[in-house]
Formats: structure tokens, sequence, C-alpha cells
């Protein structure tokens, strides 16, 4: 199949996933049922530190543990300061997590994530500029407005948000299906790459780490802790992007390892978020 074609099912179908996905989520819960879980102080602390604190030193220190190339290292931070994953709701669903509190981490994370990179990446990255506002907007019009519409739909016709949430959920599941299909066909050459240079690696240590932190911090009930794990393992490729898009476009290696990254952080933990819903059933 063209090459052209293949990127294009992979932006149409990342872009259907995540408005669909949002939309499924704001049509199964309510304004209460997604702010009720961040009533948890120490949650909503331990959560912060795991991905503002936490991750990002985990990503800048393999780059520098691994003697990654410039630009792996610039893409291995970047995503490292990207928090606030789109895919959280549907990881969540996999491993039978509580999803109010996933939607929930997944807004605070990503209202957090705005503010947050254009503070902390000139830090860790000489010369980087960070646009708060193009992060924003793409955050905004992608997900919060069609989980809005969701919740919308969901406090005033209550019947046609049930009719709708499984046909949202479905084509989610279809979208994430051909997203990673053609991106991993698009990408094999970059993935393969990847392998020789320890870039592999490190995209493998940074998920195990940032996973084991954020599911340690997730306290008692298992159902948070899954959530915290895979949210905080999980990245948000649409705020790396844009970073990188706007400051290192003509950096070799920074764009393509963000878009490794995502896929391979995909391939990974959505086998583990089965495993653990799977283990989590007999409980249920």
């Amino acid at each position: 199949m063209d090459g052209e074609i293949l990127n294009s099912i992979v932006q149409v179908s990342l872009l259907v996933f995540v408005v669909s996905s949002m939309l499924a989520m704001g049509l199964s819960l309510t304004v209460g049922q997604i702010i009720e879980p961040l009533r948890s102080v120490r949650l909503v602390v331990v959560a912060l530190a795991a991905n503002f604190i936490a991750v990002p030193l985990i990503g800048w220190g393999l780059g520098k543990v691994l003697s990654l190339d410039d630009g792996l290292a610039i893409g291995l931070t970047i995503m490292a300061t990207a928090a606030g994953a789109p895919f959280l709701p549907k990881l969540a669903g996999a491993a039978r997590g509580n999803m109010a509190f996933s939607v929930g981490l997944m807004v605070l994370l990503m209202v957090v994530t705005v503010g947050y990179m254009p503070l902390v990446l000139p830090l860790l990255i000489e010369g980087v500029d960070v646009d708060s506002a193009a992060i924003a907007s793409s955050l905004v019009f992608l997900m919060l407005l069609p989980l809005a519409i969701g919740l919308l739909l969901r406090w005033r016709y209550e019947s046609m948000a049930e009719s709708l949430q499984p046909l949202m959920t479905q084509t989610s599941t279809v979208a994430i299906a051909a997203l990673l299909g053609a991106g991993v066909i698009v990408n094999f050459d970059d993935i393969v790459d990847l392998i020789g240079t320890g870039g592999f690696v490190a995209i493998l240590l940074f998920l195990a780490l940032s996973g084991a932190i954020g599911y340690a911090g997730g306290g008692s009930d298992p159902a948070a802790r899954s959530v915290l794990g895979l949210g905080t393992a999980q990245r948000n490729l649409s705020a790396a992007l844009v970073v990188g898009g706007q400051n290192f476009s003509d950096t070799p290696g920074v764009i393509t390892f963000i878009i490794v990254a995502g896929i391979v952080g995909l391939i990974v933990l959505l086998p583990a978020a089965g495993e653990i819903g799977r283990r989590a059933a007999p409980a249920a």
C-alpha cells in the first residue's frame, strides 16, 4: 500500500480514536463521577509528583545513562514532560480500572501539562521554546470539547447518550486497531533502526519505570493503582508532537522518536492492561 495512504490512515485513525473515545467517556459518565476520585488529596499529589517530577527525571536520566544521540534524547525528554494521554480511558477499560478516575486524571494531567512544559522543558533542553497556546488548542479541540459534548448529552438526553455510547466505543476500538496496524507498517524501518541505537531499550525502560512508579503510588485500591500506573507510563503524544514540531523539525531523530515511542507504548501497554484486567476479573 502507498506510503501516503498509510500516513493518511494513521492521521485519520488517530483523530477518530481521540474524538470517539472522549465522546464515549462523556456519554457514560457525569461531571460528579469524574470529579469524585480527585477529591483524594493523596492520590492527586502522588499523580502530580509521579508525572511531573519522577517521570521527566527518568526520561532525562535515561538519555544520559544510555548515551542516546541528541535527537533521541531530546525526543525522550519531550515525551517525558507531556502527560495526560488520550489513550488512558481505553487502557483503563482493558485493565478493569476506575473509569471515572481515568478521565479525571487524564483531564488533570492534560491541563497541568499546558503550563508545565513551557516552564520545565527549557531547563532540560537548551534553546527550546514552547508555545502553550498551540498545545492548549490541540488538546481543547481534540479532547476536552468532545468530552464536554458527551457529558452535556448525558446530562440533557440520557436515553440518546445510552444509545450512542456503544457506537462511540466500537468506533474507538476500530480506530485504534487501524492506528496501530498502519503505524507499525509506516514506521517499521524506524522501529528497526531504533533497536540498533539503544532508543528502543530506552522506550521499554521508560515504560517499565514510569508505570512502576505510578502503580506503586496508587494506594490500596487495585482499580486506582492500575489507572495511575498506566496513566503515568502512557504519555501525551499530541502535546509532544506540537513541541517537537515547533522546535526540532530539522533535528534528526526527534519527531521520529516521539512517533515510534507513542506506537511502541500502545503496543506494550494495551496487552499489559488486558493482563491486569484478566487478573482483576476473579475479584470483580
